[in-house]
């Protein structure tokens, strides 16, 4: 690190916490931190020094803070030779697109998406969900019915294709591609155990793929919103740059399905180690919408997510975050601080009236534009799943489940599940 960058101060008896890059279940380690104070000093992969935001109302605050930013060029160690060309981490701070603009810029790039995930242009795509939610739970129990231990992956047959598959249609990509879409926005965006080389490879060729689907909305346009995107840039060249153009792809499918298939995933692991839970439900004292925004706040789909900078020294709840660091905000730590959200707030509790209050899609101007999409999908998917299954499980213990290589997406890797007691 430069001499002349700015540091948080390092107590001798709190060192830096060094983010392990494959992750890992976070709920210990964020009491841990948390339990230190609501920021807490990190050193990124690749040795670079940051800041990780734990509390639920400093997270609120620093979300929503006026002298925060998103642009990377507030980030002076990635431009001044500090990091190293290939920091894996490059891809959140150098991509182009609405979640990495500010002010009026990023208000521009979010008129050109966010009437498509409004609440009523998300309430008319029921009816699609509904079908396909039906069909891949008919292909969940064939999978089911194949396996010689009637073990299937709920993952692999049901919370990855609906979420895939209801962004790859509103942005008109074709099936062909959506395979290889999630292996490389799990490797870019998802999987931080890669290496440097793995990962700059992932996203050339995710680029790339978003380059070639752009190419194909412009043969032949259609009802979508890739070809949207591209009328208003063809129609008035400076609203849209292809750069952005390509970012925007990039965000909403990425953040399209990656987000929806962990909560779904969560939430079944949830509902099954907790079946008192999925019983008040049944007896109508606690909705399907009750549910998800208990799994957003208990074990939320994002854990530590990068980055935003304050644009000056800032003190956040009693912490001074320097000027120019890169932050995380923890999601996951702040959906368990117990100064928010109660002295249990490590229980699951469907009835939890704070629950509604959680900040898995952030706060402010940034709040997630599909968050009215992903309750949606993840509502209607687990009202379906249950009902068809009501007797579904965990076929292995959930401690035996493999987590994500990760400490940006928080679930597991795989969720075997049987359908049935039989």
């Amino acid at each position: 690190m430069n001499p002349a960058d700015p540091a948080l101060p390092t107590p001798a008896h709190a060192p830096a916490h060094v983010i392990d890059p494959a992750g890992g279940c976070p709920h210990a380690l964020n009491a841990r931190l948390r339990a230190g104070g609501p920021v807490s000093e990190v050193v990124l992969p690749g040795g670079v020094p940051g800041a990780v935001v734990l509390g639920h109302e400093a997270l609120r605050e620093f979300l929503g803070h006026p002298d925060v930013a998103k642009d990377a060029r507030h980030f002076p160690a990635l431009h001044d030779g500090t990091i190293a060309p290939d920091w894996p981490l490059r891809v959140f701070a150098n991509a182009q697109g609405m979640h990495t603009a500010d002010a009026a810029d990023h208000r521009r790039l979010r008129s050109l998406v966010g009437n498509a995930f409004t609440a009523r242009q998300v309430e008319r795509l029921r009816p699609r969900i509904e079908e396909l939610a039906a069909g891949l739970l008919d292909d969940l129990a064939g999978a089911a019915a194949e396996a010689p231990d009637g073990v299937a992956d709920l993952r692999t047959h049901f919370a990855l294709p609906l979420p895939m598959s209801v962004i790859c249609e509103l942005l008109g990509v074709d099936p062909e591609h959506r395979g290889r879409l999630h292996h490389l926005s799990n490797t870019v965006i998802i999987a931080t155990d890669t290496t440097p080389a793995e990962a700059m490879a992932a996203v050339r060729e995710l680029v790339e793929l978003m380059g070639t689907i752009a190419a194909a909305r412009r043969a032949r346009p259609g009802e979508d919103l890739t070809s949207a995107l591209i009328a208003a840039r063809e129609g008035d060249g400076d609203r849209l740059s292809e750069a952005e153009l390509i970012g925007t792809m990039r965000l909403m499918l990425v953040a399209g399905h990656e987000t929806t298939l962990n909560l779904i995933s969560n939430a079944v692991r949830a509902l099954c180690t907790h079946r008192d839970q999925l019983e008040l439900v049944r007896e109508g004292r606690a909705t399907w919408s009750d549910v998800v925004d208990e799994t957003l706040r208990f074990d939320g789909p994002v854990s530590w997510f990068p980055f935003r900078y304050p644009t000056r020294d800032l003190t956040i709840d009693g912490t001074l975050i320097p000027r120019g660091t890169p932050v995380l905000a923890g999601y996951t730590a702040a959906g368990r601080d117990e100064a928010f959200h109660g002295p249990d707030a490590d229980r699951f509790d469907v009835t939890r009236p704070t629950a509604a209050r959680n900040l898995s899609f952030g706060h402010g101007a940034h709040y997630c534009v599909g968050a009215p999409l992903a309750r949606l999908e993840a509502t209607i998917a687990l009202e379906r799943l249950f009902t068809r299954f009501p007797d579904l499980d965990l076929a292995v213990p959930e401690s035996e489940l493999p987590h994500q290589r990760s400490f940006i997406g928080n679930s597991v890797e795989t969720l075997p599940v049987r359908l049935d007691r039989s």
